[in-house]
């Protein structure tokens, strides 16, 4: 398989015309159940991001429906052979993606896509209002999203009846894991395409100045690319860091709280008061693809992932990675010292001073880089979620 690369231009925008995207031979998606893309943070909105324009290239007519408050303008957009719609959502942590599938749905029940494809159990709470209107619909599990732990009791009971919807009723179903497939299909009875995550890297040598703008120098820091929720722990990172008392070396924490939360304030105040961490903000394109390449070493020590795409990625740039042995981590099939026990900072202290101590050469890099890049592949992926919604349109079998 060959490497995916992201393009030059992904920033860039064009107003759709008033005709809109031209019909396509293969079908018309609507993709709903996330913030919007391109450049918006999330695993999710990554996964879409990435996905819509592969199956845009095969010749499927894609539109996102993402939420206003995270798009730019008020107007459908062209965006890599995605049309981009922004639709208004309530700036709620526990009431934006329900409010914003309803409308989602709503209006594909007006625009009649041939799939409505529905990513994350919360947003799967309106597969039966999509299935009364009529539609086709495929739900994407990316992870289980009631074991987060910002949600309460009835956000919880809610999540797993949005699992349950969106399992039971949907026509197509895609797993992101081997092992959250294994699981519905135990929990369901259900038939669950696992379909992955795939990666993405910005091609040649990417130069932003964003080293120099953090004082940071290649290979001589650690990363973490990731929202700053609980799940992420950063803390976690922060004090496994300063363990190491190395005043040559920098942790960046690349991310950012989408609310205010107490642990976002937990993770800025310990970051402010531990020398050597950089607090770099939320970063997408060009400057977050120059982080990854030039980072000594990745570490993903989080409590909760579907498929963890910031893995993927460091994997493809050839970084050597360390990650907390939860079963969404293992299912990558790292060697054993590439995991540490998940919430043990002495250990991750240890597991990171040893890695840095034995850094790869470049040679050894572009070769775990190709390793990667040919197993998750995007094209690969966008092909095997296509097989799922010619199963859905009755195209197979």
């Amino acid at each position: 398989m060959q490497s995916e690369v992201l393009s030059p231009d992904r920033k860039q925008f064009e107003i759709a015309d008033s005709a809109g995207t031209p019909a396509r031979r293969k079908g018309r998606v609507t993709m709903l159940g996330l913030r919007g893309i391109p450049d918006v943070q999330g695993g999710v909105e990554k996964h879409v991001e990435m996905l819509a324009g592969r199956l845009a290239a095969q010749g499927w007519e894609v539109e996102v429906v993402g939420r206003s408050p995270y798009l730019p303008g008020a107007g459908a957009r062209q965006w890599n052979g995605v049309r981009v719609v922004p639709l208004w959502a309530p700036r709620h942590v526990a009431l934006e993606a329900l409010a914003h599938t309803f409308l989602g749905v709503c209006r594909a029940a007006v625009r009649r896509p041939d799939i409505l494809h529905i990513h994350a159990v919360g947003p799967a709470l309106m597969v039966p209002l999509a299935r009364l209107f009529g539609l086709r619909v495929a739900v994407t599990h990316h992870g289980y999203d009631y074991d987060r732990q910002k949600w309460g009791r009835l956000a919880r009971t809610a999540l797993k009846l949005g699992e349950r919807f969106g399992m039971r009723l949907s026509h197509g179903r895609i797993a992101v894991s081997g092992d959250i497939a294994r699981t519905m299909d135990a929990r369901y009875g259900v038939a669950v395409d696992f379909v992955p995550n795939g990666v993405a890297v910005a091609p040649g040598d990417v130069r932003t100045g964003i080293l120099d703008e953090f004082g940071l120098a290649p290979r001589r820091y650690v990363l973490l690319a990731a929202r700053f929720v609980p799940e992420k722990r950063q803390t976690d990172l922060i004090r496994a860091f300063a363990r190491l008392g190395d005043p040559r070396l920098r942790l960046v924490l690349a991310g950012d709280a989408e609310f205010d939360s107490d642990y976002a304030r937990e993770a800025r105040a310990l970051a402010a008061e531990t020398p050597g961490v950089v607090l770099a903000g939320f970063q997408s394109g060009d400057r977050l693809a120059e982080l990854f390449a030039n980072a000594a070493l990745f570490v993903l020590p989080s409590s909760h992932e579907g498929m963890p795409i910031a893995l993927l990625e460091a994997m493809a740039y050839g970084l050597p990675v360390l990650a907390s042995d939860i079963v969404a981590n293992r299912e990558i099939g790292l060697p054993a010292a590439d995991y540490f026990p998940l919430g043990d900072t002495e250990a991750l202290a240890s597991a990171m001073a040893a890695k840095l101590a034995a850094l790869p050469g470049e040679e050894e890099m572009r070769r775990r880089a190709r390793e990667v890049e040919a197993a998750y592949s995007w094209s690969s992926i966008a092909r095997r979620t296509e097989a799922v919604y010619d199963a859905v349109l009755g195209r197979r079998g």
